[in-house]
Formats: C-alpha cells, sequence, structure tokens
C-alpha cells in the first residue's frame, strides 16, 4: 500500500464519527438507518461519513431489495495493520 493511499485511510479514520460506525459495522452489514441510531448526526452527515469510508475502501456496499447495505472490507484492514506491524517491527516498508 502506497504511502497516499496510507495518509488518505489515516485522515479518514481520525474522525469519531465514522470510527463509531465501523464499530457497529464490527457486528455485520447494516444499512444507514440503522447506523444512524445513537449517533447525534443528520441523515446528509451519515451519508457524508459512508461515502468517504466506501472511498478509501474501508467499507463497501451492495443492494438489499430497496436497501443499502454497508460492510467492513477486512482486505484493506488487513493491510493496515501489515503496515503497523512493520512500524513495531522496524521492517523496511515495500
Amino acid at each position: 500500500m502506497n504511502h497516499n493511499r496510507l495518509a488518505s485511510i489515516f485522515k479518514v479514520l481520525s474522525d469519531e464519527h465514522r470510527l463509531t460506525i465501523l464499530r457497529r459495522l464490527q457486528c455485520g452489514e447494516a444499512c444507514a438507518c440503522t447506523l444512524i441510531e445513537r449517533l447525534d448526526i443528520s441523515q446528509p452527515t451519515l451519508s457524508y461519513h459512508l461515502k468517504l469510508l466506501e472511498s478509501t475502501g474501508l467499507t463497501s456496499t451492495h443492494k438489499d431489495g430497496v436497501w443499502k447495505k454497508h460492510v467492513i472490507d477486512e482486505t484493506v484492514i488487513d493491510e493496515l495493520i501489515a503496515f503497523l506491524l512493520t512500524l513495531k517491527h522496524h521492517k523496511d516498508l515495500p
């Protein structure tokens, strides 16, 4: 993963609402109407955060009837973990 992509992902992760959204998605896929519960943000703001999460690849979506379901993309999470492990173990980055 190149440094520009890493920087973009960490920037998206620097917002508490987006971290809360990811935490909720840990339990499995969800639609926006479920994700907004207990969040003190408007529907347009939630849509903005979901768009940013998807643009970095942290989440993906699929249609389920009339619903748009959001899910964490574990591949990107694995890439972030690999990067952080290289820092921990002082290995050269690819």
